[in-house]
């Protein structure tokens, strides 16, 4: 199995300028492969791979400007790489035509591969192609063969480097229990057990805090220094409320995982329901998507079930323990109801979760 390992580094200025200038060299390879491959398409009808992009950038763009050989030569060929992905993507799922990369992005990164011991992780420092050994905070260890390693610079200025490992994964061991999964924004996520996890609300918490920097930086004068630190303050802002929502939601997937052999969730069409304005913030700030990708890849490294049910299963309108279909449960401030049939008590979300269950396992049987 293939597994990334991230870690902070802390490069000294050299290494600094050494990193800018690879962003700077792969972001400029890349324009100018995608500039002349719609170049070519459009003038002689030639559509070309990437082998064929990595010769041209050897003969014809190495020579030209010299100064992309000061870099390591596999982050370009690797930023050639993910151009072409781009264009599969284009192709095959319909989806934008690769677009030029803007330096004013400030979020950036370059892959490079191993080969010869290029790579190394020690106990205070990684060592990384033509920047030798960066100090680092190795807070995790492991035991495998090193494919690559991705070094990126995040909004806020902290550098980090991604290392690809192939390594033998040894599961959880096996559970005899299953588990449905409501969720919501009154609270996040509804068990079938009954266990209620409740919405940290992160983004609400630093809204104002947010929203004044944001008017600070608004106030400042374009390329000034005082903009730039200013930007700084509002990006570690976003990555704080990022980093509390991530480590939130990866805690609830791990204990979910641990606990349960099968696991049964909804499968919301998320972006149909950001178009409810009232709703839409709470629902970002929610990540039900998050924690339904981190739930997946869990469950297939620990050989769990994970399975959705069909987007329209009425859920909420179902009773539980009889079957019968009350439509008045459509209104989303009916919190608790009684069936007319047999009489029981329920609580929208638990009852929801206890028919998804239900769903879920009918579907395997």
């Amino acid at each position: 199995m293939l597994k990334a390992y991230k870690y902070r580094i802390y490069p000294n200025k050299e290494q600094q300028i050494q990193i800018t200038k690879t962003f700077g060299c792969c972001r400029f390879v890349y324009n100018q492969i995608l500039s002349y491959r719609k170049n070519q398409y459009e003038t002689e009808k030639k559509s070309m791979n990437k082998t064929s992009c990595n010769n041209y950038c050897n003969q014809v763009l190495k020579p030209q400007y010299e100064w992309l050989k000061e870099v390591d030569k596999f982050a370009l060929t690797n930023a050639i790489y993910d151009l072409d992905s781009a264009y599969q993507k284009f192709f095959r799922e319909h989806s934008g035509y690769p677009k030029f990369k803007s330096r004013h992005n400030h979020r950036k990164s370059y892959t490079t591969n191993f080969t010869n011991n290029n790579i190394a992780v020690s106990k205070s420092s990684i060592k990384l192609p033509k920047l030798r050994q960066v100090k680092a905070k190795i807070h995790r260890k492991f035991t495998g063969l090193i494919k690559s390693a991705t070094v990126s610079q995040t909004p806020s200025g902290k550098y980090f480097v991604s290392v690809l490992v192939e390594i033998e994964h040894i599961a959880l061991p096996r559970k005899n229990k299953s588990v449905g999964l409501d969720l919501g924004i009154k609270d996040l996520l509804i068990t079938s057990d009954s266990k209620k996890y409740k919405n940290p609300k992160t983004l609400r918490k630093y809204e104002k805090k947010l929203a004044k920097a944001q008017r600070e930086l608004a106030h400042k004068q374009k390329l000034s220094r005082n903009r730039e630190k200013q930007r700084i303050i509002v990006a570690r802002l976003h990555e704080k409320i990022t980093n509390i929502r991530k480590d939130y939601l990866h805690k609830i997937s791990h204990e979910i995982i641990s606990e349960n052999q099968v696991i049964v969730s909804e499968n919301l069409q998320i972006g149909n329901m950001m178009k409810n304005h009232n709703l839409a913030k709470s629902i970002a700030d929610v990540s039900w998507y998050e924690l339904t990708r981190q739930l997946e890849y869990k469950a297939l490294w620990n050989e769990r079930q994970y399975i959705k049910v069909d987007t329209f299963f009425a859920s909420s309108q179902l009773c539980s323990c009889c079957g019968y279909k009350n439509p008045k449960t459509k209104d989303l401030s009916v919190r608790e109801w009684i069936c007319p049939k047999c009489s029981t008590n329920h609580d929208r979300d638990i009852n929801a979760a206890k028919n998804i269950l239900a769903e879920g396992l009918r579907q395997i049987a």
